[in-house]
């Protein structure tokens, strides 16, 4: 996230920060910093919030797997940004980006 509000977090954004938390405790390896990330939306915001965050969160997993099987191609800046990794994780080995050619 860019910009910023009065803490420098959150992106200017209302909750922003708490949001930010649930974020990466969506992509981190921590059941009890999620747990606690969760909570924190839905004592302060509620369950509903709760709801459509985790929603947020699942769209952009499920976007990527559709991005995925149905082969559009990683562009170009992309792929430049993300060769470290790719080649770290061993994600250019998978058969579809052998076929691909483009680091997917």
């Amino acid at each position: 996230m860019t910009g910023g509000d009065a803490s420098g977090a959150g992106g200017g954004i209302a909750n922003g920060a708490m949001l930010l938390r649930f974020a990466t405790a969506v992509l981190a390896d921590d059941a009890g910093e999620l747990a606690a990330a969760r909570a924190a939306i839905a004592n302060t915001m509620g369950g509903a919030a709760l709801t459509d965050t985790a929603a947020v969160a699942a769209l952009f997993d499920a976007i990527d797997r559709v991005a995925d099987a149905t082969g559009i191609p990683l562009e170009e800046h992309k792929a430049a940004a993300t060769a470290d990794f790719r080649s770290t994780i061993g994600i250019d080995d998978f058969a579809a980006a052998a076929e691909k050619g483009s680091g997917r």
